[in-house]
């Protein structure tokens, strides 16, 4: 016997001399393999405690995330049946019960726990509809074309009561393709099968309640976490304006774009949080906590996009003196101490300061005051940014206070209704009727989808590649989506991540042979699979593929027969998917972007008015100023995003694109301006707001609504309708020409501007859309 590195090199008989040559020649090839083998596996790992030094934190991190702890929940419930079966020497039966588990897991988002209950239940019920009504057609192939057509529109039709909703119709889809089979089945075996899928259901279920009742706040607690994360990536882009050598033009995009990020997580801890009535009632330390330290990070959110300057006229006159530095580095820490923050509290630590920023603020005083003896400067916009800054400072400060607190005195003087913050969305058939129009963006995918799965469905009877054909329909069901850009872009995620990730799986199949050693692998890969799907999909999909031939291969399949079938349909359904967006029923967002557009304007229109009610001396409801802060957030990130699919289509079909940018740039200085007039107004002296003052945020009001009204509401849109604030004539009197009352004045001239340079691009878009209403007599 002749063994190296683990390696049997034994034959059943040892070789002839004649045969010497060809023995020593595999032997040769066979040490070398399993030298590249360890040194490969060598580096691999160097690198990795390398990368691991550098990126502890990081790693840890996403250890302690929500995305892990659905990966490892959905890997243990879709494991657990198999292996269990799988001892009892039936593991294809374990395969099936898996299957519920695995489905049911994947439709078990984050979420308040009524949610999530009722969206597992809605998905048991959607999951055993759709396998009986396919099971029942498997035998008559035009019935059954019909019914995939049918089921595939029906399913997609569930998008408009949601994302939880539309997960669970994509998941109906789901079920249905793994159950097609030509095979002819007894009404008893259709019934067996339907049980056991229903077992892994309810298995899933219980595991998933179960552990919430163990940390009822653990899920809030990971996703205030990933929230604070990424506004503390916004800062960061914010601090690279202070960067003389960056790219302004570049900060602008990236910061619109981390703006998207940072609404949809913010959007998702209200979810979180307003929607349990245990946590909104709970008078425990982690309750308040949690609502406390998201409070404080809106807020702080607000304060960062608070004041727009003209970078490019600030580093020109600043960047020689060296002041700019100093604002940099301060702010770039303070986003490291929000990310240490975050950590923190994602790792279930009582939170300690990273820096001192009593030395920074000083450091930056003492460079502003240098700058204005040695260089002569005006120096106003450098103290305002200062302020800003001081302010940031304060709200960390503050959340960090928090986790001294008693129980009892975390409860603020003025809370907000939170019941309020969140939308109350009921099952309406009303909406699904309303939406069964070609002007619903919804009902043109559900039509496309349709269609799509059925020329896949016949596809594949036509083009016999393998025994696994549905992997077309699977690919079109992931692929295809609403939009062209997405469509695009998780078309190259699928294709790339099934082309490497079968490379490597087949790779793994052929050099490991040990079964346990393929097992653990197969739990690293499902773990990652499921971690990654909803941040990276691209990795996602390359752990996939090897996940899927390792588990063929325990069925005693040709896996790399099958990766071949996996390509070659991937490519089928990515092709189909990809086209259908050019033919059937096309949905442009050129053709969408006008209403975006129309309630960011909306939304910005009723949260300057807010300060128009400050003015007017009327009070201020902390719930009514934070709800118009939000709805700015929420339709800027929606705009934005309208924005950035709208370029990734062909250039064809990007009308106006240029004309969309500035309406966005000029949206983002008009809310950020906007942010700091109210800040300003609400801490002013009433002796310092004037009659002035009212009559041109009346102007401004009066402008943004005539742009308001360029536009038609979408068909179901609520009317607009503007504001009557009654101002009392004693501020006329008010004549203080002190430097607050200046300051105000000054803003609202510029707001003013923003909005008539808002209303000369949104009449030229209305007018290049509408060129017969231009030339009518």
């Amino acid at each position: 016997m002749i063994v190296i590195d683990g390696t049997n090199l034994t034959t059943e008989r040892l070789p002839s001399n004649t045969h010497l040559w060809v023995f020593f020649r595999k032997c040769m090839l066979r040490i070398l393999a399993v030298s590249f083998i360890w040194i490969t596996f060598f580096y691999v790992s160097l690198f990795t405690i390398l990368l691991c030094m550098n990126k502890a934190k990081e790693i840890q991190n996403f250890l302690y995330s929500q995305y892990f702890t659905d990966g490892l929940r959905i890997t243990f419930g879709t494991v657990i049946p198999a292996l269990v079966f799988s001892w009892f020497g039936d593991l294809q039966l374990g395969i099936t019960v898996s299957l519920g588990a695995m489905v049911v897991g994947l439709s078990d988002t984050p979420g308040p726990l009524s949610h999530r209950r009722n969206g597992m239940l809605m998905c048991t019920a959607v999951v055993l509809v759709s396998a009986l009504i396919t099971n029942l057609a498997n035998s008559v192939p035009l019935l059954l074309t019909l019914t995939i057509v049918l089921l595939s529109f029906f399913f997609s039709m569930f998008a408009v009561y949601g994302a939880r909703a539309s997960s669970v119709g994509t998941l109906g889809i789901l079920i249905m393709v793994l159950n097609i089979d030509t095979a002819d089945h007894t009404a008893s075996d259709v019934v067996a099968h339907l049980s056991y899928i229903l077992a892994g259901c309810v298995w899933y279920m219980l595991l998933s309640l179960s552990l919430y009742q163990v940390r009822p706040y653990r899920q809030a607690q990971q996703e205030l976490a990933e929230s604070i994360h990424n506004v503390a990536d916004y800062i960061r882009i914010k601090a690279r304006f202070y960067d003389i050598k960056s790219d302004t033009d570049k900060n602008y995009r990236d910061l619109i774009e981390q703006q998207i990020i940072v609404s949809e997580h913010q959007d998702n801890v209200r979810d979180q949080l307003f929607r349990s009535k245990k946590i909104i009632k709970d008078t425990t330390k982690i309750g308040r906590l949690l609502i406390l330290i998201f409070t404080d990070i809106v807020d702080l959110f607000e304060q960062s996009m608070a004041t727009h300057y003209d970078y490019d006229s600030i580093k020109e006159q600043f960047g020689a003196t060296g002041v700019l530095q100093h604002f940099n580095l301060t702010i770039q820490r303070i986003s490291n101490e929000l990310d240490h923050l975050a950590y923190q509290i994602n790792a279930n630590k009582r939170p300690h300061s990273l820096y001192n920023f009593k030395t920074d603020l000083e450091r930056i005083r003492a460079a502003i005051d240098n700058v204005e003896k040695t260089h002569h400067i005006n120096t106003l916009a450098l103290k305002k940014i200062l302020i800003n800054v001081r302010n940031l400072i304060q709200h960390i400060n503050n959340i960090y206070g928090y986790f001294g607190m008693e129980p009892k005195n975390s409860f603020r003087k003025e809370e907000p209704d939170h019941s309020r913050f969140v939308d109350h969305k009921e099952i309406d058939f009303k909406q699904l009727r309303e939406n069964l129009t070609l002007k619903s963006t919804l009902f043109r995918h559900a039509v496309r989808m349709a269609i799509v799965m059925g020329i896949g469905y016949l596809l594949s009877l036509a083009i016999n590649v393998g025994n696994h054909s549905y992997w077309i329909l699977l690919t079109i069901m992931v692929i295809l989506k609403p939009g062209f850009s997405l469509t695009k872009q998780r078309n190259f995620q699928r294709l790339i991540g099934t082309i490497i990730g079968g490379i490597g799986g087949a790779l793994i199949l052929i050099l490991v042979t040990d079964e346990t050693a393929l097992f653990i692998l197969l739990l690293l890969f499902m773990v990652a699979t499921y971690s990654l799907i909803r941040i990276n999909y691209i990795v996602s999909v390359m752990f996939m593929t090897p996940y899927i031939l390792i588990m063929f291969s325990f069925l005693d399949m040709n896996t790399l027969s099958i990766l071949r079938e996996r390509i070659i349909d991937t490519l089928i359904g990515s092709g189909l998917a990809f086209f259908s967006n050019y033919i059937i029923l096309p949905n442009w967002e050129s053709m969408q972007v006008q209403g975006a557009m129309r309630k960011l304007l909306i939304a910005n229109y009723h949260y300057i008015a807010q300060a128009l009610k400050i003015i007017a001396g009327h009070p201020l409801s902390v719930t009514d100023y934070k709800l118009a802060r939000k709805e700015v957030y929420i339709t800027t990130a929606n705009m934005a995003s309208a924005f950035q699919r709208m370029i990734t289509e062909p250039k064809s079909k990007q009308k106006d694109a240029k004309e969309v940018n500035k309406f966005v740039v000029f949206n983002h200085i008009l809310s950020s301006y906007s942010v700091t007039l109210l800040n300003n107004v609400r801490g002013a002296d009433k002796a310092s707001l004037t009659g002035e003052h009212v009559r041109v945020i009346r102007k401004t009001l009066f402008s943004l609504a005539q742009t308001i009204k360029l536009f038609e509401p979408e068909e179901g849109a609520d009317e607009f309708q503007e504001v009557d604030i009654g101002v009392p004539h004693d501020l006329d009197s008010n004549n203080i020409d002190s430097e607050e009352s200046r300051l105000i004045t000054e803003q609202l001239h510029f707001l003013n501007r923003i909005v008539v340079d808002l209303h000369k691009i949104c009449e030229r878009l209305i007018n290049q859309h509408q060129p017969e209403k231009v030339n009518s007599p």
